[in-house]
């Protein structure tokens, strides 16, 4: 495997990931509602609790995208 093509990994790695974040961005923005039912006829959690929940996997989230696939893309990028 060349430096090219683990930097085009990463670079694909970045792009699904940040693809999915903000899609379940939007999903949790426009369809909360439905989250929360749905969810809620699991958990019994109120509402500020649930949204707490979300946002601190959303942060979690970004913050593996970040350390684990934006940061060897750049690296690699730098190096190549």
């Amino acid at each position: 495997m060349t430096l090219y093509m683990l930097r085009d990994f990463f670079m694909w790695c970045s792009v699904i990931n940040l693809g999915l974040f903000f899609l379940s961005f939007l999903f949790f923005r426009f369809a909360h509602d439905f989250i929360f039912r749905y969810h809620g006829k699991w958990y019994k959690l109120p509402e500020e609790k649930f949204n707490a929940i979300y946002y601190s996997v959303m942060i979690f989230f970004k913050t593996a995208i970040i350390l684990f696939n934006l940061v060897p893309f750049m690296a690699l990028s730098i190096i190549i």
